[in-house]
Formats: structure tokens, C-alpha cells, sequence
């Protein structure tokens, strides 16, 4: 089997909460990611899915060292950049980037767009000549649907699609074979969330890139992704390629999650079996014994408020963490 260019193994990211104006002391931690694990072949988009707070972004931040894990092993095409400083992770930047979820706080409001995207290569040394630039500029933005003459003016010039147009055009810019998509159309409208989403899959067939696709619209996940990972709770509870966890979901969360996706036709709508979940998201700062999702499931039993499922592989690429299929 070939490497995979990123590989995620029991990442865990906890956050002391203190207490105190003055003498201030941890009272809590909150484990908005704990124990997740998978890879990212190049080339390949992994959705990853859940609800707001489950921590999909911290898992995404993290999994490019934007921020510092608590512990597990993270390699970036075969290294192990787990613990590097600042320093050491620098000329790995080039290679992964990120496009951030907001098109509108994402970009410097004082800058024109030619420095907006030309920002990262004088970071990194590699501006060149103006000319040349200039040319690099003009081609980044062709490559998102912008035209170059649009360079001079400013983010509040452009509408949310063209935005977030600039932010993709910014993190190709160091040419990087692995891009986070932290969300990146749940901000615009529905109109032109699929353009933007056209964009993404455009550049990948033409640039090989990998994408870990983060979203909670789990029909934008769809026609982007070749795989979906689901979570709940700072933990993945099932992973499996794309078309098997929307023809037969496992987790009965995932079922929940697809159940709660609208469909277009009414007869169809009509006939679909329901399924739902009650009551809220507990903390995570004091997640449920056992299963975490047991608070929750409409098929819970004695086990799943004790025993703490593992992600258990199901052939053909699927995983699932549940009792309900688990061996006997």
C-alpha cells in the first residue's frame, strides 16, 4: 500500500478551563477532540461531518499543527510533525493550507487582493520579481473564475461566493498538496454554494490536491468527498466510502444525521422511515460514560452506558464504533 499523505492516530485536544480573577486554577478540561484516527491518501477528499461543538474544526486545526495536540501522532507526508516547534514546522507550511469558513473575516479588509494572495509567497521567500508575480496573481485567480483586472480592489468589492474565491486562490498560491476546508460554504448562500464547491473539485482533478472537507451539510459533503467521517463528541464513530455510508448507514447517529437531510421529492420524503434523536449534545467537558452517544440513541442498551466502543473495521473500507455491531 502506498503512504498515505496524512495520517491522524488518537489525536486527542483538551482545553484547561480555569477559574479565579486573580489566583486563577483549572477547575475543568474540556476534550473537544479525543482519541480520533485516520489517514488521507493524496489526491482524495475526506468529508468530515457532525454537529456544531463535536470538533470537527479542532480536529482540522490540529491535524496541520495551526494548533498544538494534547497527545497522538500526526504525519504529513511520512514525517512525524507531532511535536515540532514553530521553527521546524515552517517550510512544512507550504505544503498544507487551509481555507477558513467565514469568506468575510477571513481576509484583510486594508489589503488589496494581489496582496491578499500574494501574502503567503513573501512569507515564504518565493514573491520573485514583481513581474513575475504579477503573472503567478493573474493565474491563481483565473484558476478560481476570477478575472486578474479584479486584483487592485478590495475584499468589500467582492460578493461572499467571490470571497471565499480569494481565500482559495490564497491557499493555492505555495502550490500545497493538502488543503483543510474548514466549512467553506455554509457562510454564502445556497445559489452559489455549489459553484464554490464546483471550484474545490475542479482544482483537485486538475492539481491532485487532497482535501479534508469539514462541513455539517452532509449533502455539500456528498458530492465532494470519496470518503465521510462522522462525529460525535471529539470522537469519529463511523468512517466509510461515501456511497456505502448514504446507501446503508451503521451508527445510529449517522442514520439520524442522513434521516434529518431533506428530499426533494415529496412522495419519496413521505416514505422515508424516521429516525430521531433526543435531548442535547452533553459537554464535553463531562462526556457520558461508556458510549457517548448512548444519552442519545434510540437503540441503547445496558452495555452502551458502560463499555466504551471502539472503532471497529467492517470490511470494505467502513468502521463504525457501536455495540449493535460489534462481535458477540
Amino acid at each position: 500500500m502506498t503512504q498515505p499523505l496524512l495520517r491522524v492516530d488518537n489525536l486527542k485536544v483538551h482545553f484547561p478551563v480555569f477559574k479565579g480573577a486573580v489566583f486563577q486554577h483549572e477547575v475543568a478540561t474540556v476534550r473537544a477532540v479525543d482519541g480520533v484516527s485516520f489517514t488521507l491518501a493524496r489526491g482524495e477528499t475526506l468529508g468530515l461531518v457532525g454537529e456544531s461543538g463535536c470538533g470537527k474544526s479542532t480536529t482540522g486545526l490540529a491535524a496541520i499543527r495551526m494548533l498544538t495536540p494534547t497527545s497522538g501522532r500526526i504525519e504529513f507526508e511520512g514525517q512525524d510533525i507531532s511535536t515540532l516547534d514553530k521553527t521546524q514546522m515552517q517550510p512544512l507550511r507550504r505544503r498544507m493550507q487551509m481555507v477558513y469558513q467565514d469568506p468575510y473575516g477571513s481576509l484583510n479588509p486594508r489589503m488589496k487582493v494581489r496582496d491578499i494572495i500574494s501574502e503567503p509567497l513573501e512569507v515564504h521567500g518565493l514573491a520573485g520579481e514583481r513581474r513575475a508575480r504579477a503573472e503567478k496573481i493573474a493565474q491563481l485567480m483565473q484558476a478560481v473564475g476570477l478575472l486578474p483586472d479584479m486584483a487592485d480592489r478590495y475584499p468589500h468589492e467582492f460578493s461572499g461566493g467571490q470571497r471565499q474565491r480569494i481565500g482559495i486562490a490564497r491557499a493555492l498560491a505555495l502550490e500545497p498538496s493538502l488543503i483543510v476546508c474548514d466549512e467553506p460554504v455554509s457562510a454564502l448562500d445556497v445559489s452559489i454554494q455549489a459553484q464554490v464547491v464546483n471550484v474545490f473539485v475542479d482544482l483537485q482533478q486538475r492539481l491532485g490536491l487532497a482535501y479534508l472537507f469539514i462541513a455539517h451539510d452532509l449533502a455539500v459533503v456528498r458530492h465532494v468527498s470519496n470518503r465521510i467521517a462522522v462525529m460525535y463528541l471529539g470522537r469519529i464513530v463511523e468512517i466509510a466510502p461515501r456511497d456505502e455510508i448514504y446507501r446503508t448507514p451503521l451508527h445510529p447517529y449517522t442514520q439520524a444525521l442522513l434521516a434529518a437531510v431533506p428530499v426533494a421529492d415529496p412522495e419519496v420524503e413521505r416514505a422515508r422511515k424516521r429516525v430521531t434523536i433526543s435531548g442535547e449534545i452533553p459537554s464535553a467537558m463531562n462526556p457520558p460514560s461508556g458510549c457517548r452517544f448512548h444519552t442519545r440513541c434510540p437503540h441503547a442498551f445496558a452495555r452502551c452506558r458502560t463499555d466504551d466502543p471502539p472503532l471497529v473495521g467492517m470490511g470494505s473500507g467502513r468502521a463504525a464504533a457501536c455495540h449493535l455491531h460489534a462481535a458477540p
